[in-house]
C-alpha cells in the first residue's frame, strides 16, 4: 500500500519488483512515471485512483500476471506500450475521456478477446493491438478517423472487424497476417 499524501510515483519506482501482487494507489497521486511497474510478473491487481490523468510509457509493460485493469475516468492520456506485453490480461475497462490508443499500447497481450473502444478515441496507434493472438472482435466507433501501421498485425484468432465511415486513413500492414479475417 502507498501511503496517502504521496502525490507522484516516479519512473521506475518498482520496476522488477517480480513479488509484488498487488498495489493500491491512494487518492491524491496525479502522476504515475514511466515503466513505474514495469516487469512485475506476480502483480495480479491495482487500484488507479480518479486523480491520474496519465497512464505514462511502459507504465505496466511485461506485467504478466496482470488479468483486468479498470481506467479510471480521469485518465485522458494513455502512452505508448503502458499495458504491452501482459500476456495475461483479460479486461481492459477504456474510459471516455481517452481519445488516443497510442503505440503499442495493448501489443501481444495475447488473453485478450474482445476489446470495446469508447467513442471518445479518434486514432489507434501503431501496432495498438499488434500480436494479440486470441482477439476474435473489435469495435471501433465511429469517432476513429485513423489506425495505424501494424494496428492489428498478427491477431491469428480475428474474424471480424468493421471499420466506420470516419475513418480517413488505414495504415500500411494494418490487418497483415490475420488469417481467420473474413
Amino acid at each position: 500500500t502507498i501511503p496517502e499524501g504521496v502525490i507522484s510515483i516516479g519512473d521506475s519506482a518498482f520496476t522488477r519488483c517480480s513479488s509484488l501482487r498487488g498495489v493500491i494507489i491512494p487518492n491524491g497521486v496525479t502522476s504515475i512515471g514511466k515503466a513505474a511497474f514495469s516487469a512485475c510478473s506476480s502483480l495480479t491487481n491495482i487500484t488507479i485512483p480518479d486523480s491520474v490523468t496519465n497512464i505514462s510509457e511502459r507504465t505496466f509493460l511485461e506485467c504478466s500476471s496482470l488479468t483486468d485493469i479498470t481506467i479510471p475516468n480521469s485518465v485522458v492520456r494513455i502512452d505508448k506500450a503502458a499495458f504491452s506485453e501482459c500476456s495475461s490480461l483479460i479486461n481492459i475497462t477504456i474510459p471516455d475521456s481517452v481519445t488516443n490508443i497510442s503505440e503499442r499500447t495493448f501489443y501481444d497481450c495475447n488473453s485478450l478477446t474482445y476489446i470495446m473502444i469508447p467513442n471518445s478515441v479518434t486514432s489507434i496507434g501503431e501496432e495498438a493491438f499488434s500480436c494479440c493472438n486470441n482477439l476474435t472482435s473489435v469495435a471501433i466507433p465511429d469517432s476513429v478517423v485513423s489506425i495505424g501501421e501494424r494496428a492489428f498485425s498478427y491477431c491469428s484468432s480475428l474474424i471480424s472487424i468493421k471499420i466506420p465511415n470516419s475513418v480517413t486513413m488505414i495504415g500500411e500492414y494494418t490487418f497483415g497476417s490475420c488469417k481467420k479475417l473474413t
